[in-house]
């Protein structure tokens, strides 16, 4: 059995969707978390991340597929989809990092008597 093109290509627009959500949330998290709202930026990379496991399911049939001996042909949207949620991830990973980063440059703000303006 063979899957077509169309359904990798149609796997490949389903994982760039995704993906894109999940990115759109993290940038959203970052600017929260800049403006000093560390629990929004939090639920939105909980957003963001269901959105990749979202990216990943629709992935996981393709190499389940491939597993199990069926033929496949790649097509240049599912190399980017590919692309744009590797890139989404490591994006999610600097995000987690730079909210941390401003949750404790929060703390000790407070601790100084520092007003951030």
């Amino acid at each position: 059995m063979t899957v077509t093109k169309e359904d990798i290509s149609m796997t490949g627009f389903a994982i760039v969707a995704y993906a894109g959500d999940a990115k759109s949330a993290l940038i959203n998290a970052l600017n929260k978390a800049k403006e000093g709202q560390i629990d929004e930026a939090k639920k939105l990379v909980e957003s963001a991340n269901e959105s990749i496991v979202d990216a990943h399911n629709e992935q996981t049939k393709l190499l389940a597929n491939e597993a199990g001996g069926m033929d496949m042909d790649v097509t240049f949207i599912m190399v980017h989809g590919q692309d744009t949620l590797m890139t989404t991830m490591m994006l999610k990973d600097e995000v987690e990092f730079f909210i941390d980063e401003y949750e404790r440059i929060n703390k000790i703000e407070e601790k100084l008597d520092i007003k951030n303006n």
